[in-house]
């Protein structure tokens, strides 16, 4: 470890620089079209990290289709896989951000950017670690393979076109979460309320389902009168002329609970000045600013996982119908039948029909797994941390995309998590360490 220790030292400026070249390209969701599933932006950011896969000495293969990508080397009977992705969330507010989230820059020794830290930073980290391997003459008795998915921020078509054609590794991690590392991993279930429009209110908002909205705009006939809601409930916000902007604090879906959610704080202001709608009703009924939405599912929650998270994350109010778009984070002993019973149960009062839009099972992994073992043993062997423990996570990384993975980094007990926030971004010190971590880990999985 002291040889590959050295290399990682010398290639990490290296490894600032290729992330960097993946940060400027905007790699946001976009809707399908016959050149690119996920938007050319997606596509290039794939096509960019597997020409840099090829300079540290992978081979790679794109599918031509564009779903996804990977990069392997070695050979044997057995595969290990390790499974990033190249979109991320939109960049949301730009007033928030102190820098431009595509133009990667270093303060203070963090390098921020829209997927530094969610999850393109990771995915390269764990591809350096690997090079600091083969830099070393280290022993490579199996093959490895990086997986690069292509709308993790979405309905993971591109991992689920994957499993389709390609070998599914024999067991692996996925560098998009904790250290030490996620043993279970809740379900996530994201649907669509859906209604019919009986109102002259148009809305439309929100980032993603699995964002917690930043702020939500209003076009008010009355704006002095919402105004004066607003600042009853003590509720932040901007005025321009007849606009409205409720101000609210974005983070991941698995962390509702330490978020503001703009949407459902501008529905309890129309609703305290007398504007009624299917979501404003629903929303002031049962939700107001409640991330576990007791109301409708009680204590749902479970020791190994946690509670029940509920968020809105975009709303739609045109001519024709409503429509709110929830995720849910689902407890690992908690059936998805239970949440859907309990949810339609109360949303049909309302006139809502529930879509599905997306969903992932829960997943666990014992403790006493020799993967488990191995990843926990090189992450002490690291840090030196004995304290620390697996934990469980509301999280739905692509762990769950395959049997005998778990979520393994690259954020440290001590780190601060921004992603899906303004701002976000790596410290640089901290992600050499999780390097050394990985490079420990391959060098155990591929004795």
């Amino acid at each position: 470890m002291k040889s590959i220790k050295e290399k990682i030292e010398s290639n990490f400026n290296d490894f600032v620089t290729d992330l960097q070249s993946l940060i400027k390209i905007p790699s946001v969701y976009e809707e399908d079209n016959s050149n690119y599933p996920f938007g050319k932006n997606i596509d290039d950011a794939l096509k960019e990290m597997l020409s840099i896969a090829e300079k540290l000495g992978f081979k790679t293969y794109y599918d031509p289709n564009g779903y996804y990508g990977y990069a392997e080397y070695g050979s044997g009977e057995e595969m290990v896989g390790v499974l990033g992705h190249l979109d991320v969330v939109p960049a949301g507010d730009l007033k928030k951000w102190n820098t431009n989230p595509f133009d990667p820059v270093i303060v203070d020794g963090k390098l921020f950017g829209r997927g530094t830290q969610d999850d393109k930073g990771p995915t390269l980290a764990a591809m350096y670690a690997f090079k600091a391997l083969l830099d070393s003459d280290a022993e490579i008795n199996k093959k490895i393979r990086f997986i690069y998915g292509t709308d993790e921020e979405n309905l993971w078509k591109g991992i689920t076109e994957y499993n389709k054609k390609e070998r599914v590794p024999d067991y692996g991690f996925t560098p998009d979460a904790n250290f030490p590392l996620i043993y279970a991993e809740k379900g996530l279930l994201q649907v669509d309320l859906v209604g019919k429009n009986e109102t002259d209110i148009r809305l439309n908002g929100g980032d993603a389902y699995n964002s917690v909205p930043s702020n939500m705009s209003y076009e008010s006939k009355n704006p002095k009168k919402v105004e004066e809601a607003l600042k009853d409930l003590g509720f932040e916000y901007k005025r321009e002329d007849n606009n409205i902007t409720i101000i609210g604090k974005s983070v991941h879906a698995k962390d509702s609970e330490k978020g503001v959610n703009s949407i459902s704080r501008l529905l309890i202001a129309m609703n305290k000045i007398g504007l009624r709608s299917k979501a404003i009703d629903f929303v002031v009924d049962n939700i107001k600013e409640d991330a576990f939405a007791t109301k409708i599912f009680r204590e749902c929650t479970d020791e190994a996982s946690g509670n029940l998270k509920f968020n809105i994350g975009k709303i739609i109010i045109d001519e024709d119908k409503e429509v709110l778009n929830i995720d849910i984070r689902i407890p690992v002993t908690v059936e998805k039948d239970f949440v859907i019973g309990r949810l339609n149960e109360v949303v049909q009062k309302y006139g809502f029909d529930i879509e599905e839009n997306d969903y992932l099972r829960s997943i666990y992994t014992p403790l006493d797994s020799e993967l488990v073992k191995t990843l926990m043993d090189s992450y002490v062997e690291v840090t030196g941390d004995t304290k620390s423990q697996p934990i469980s996570s509301g999280g739905a990384t692509y762990a769950r995309a395959m049997d005998n993975c778990v979520a393994f980094g690259p954020a440290f007990p001590y780190s601060k998590e921004t992603e899906h926030q303004p701002n976000e971004y790596i410290e640089l010190d901290e992600i050499k360490t999780a390097i050394e971590i990985y490079s420990s880990a391959l060098v155990k999985l591929l004795k």
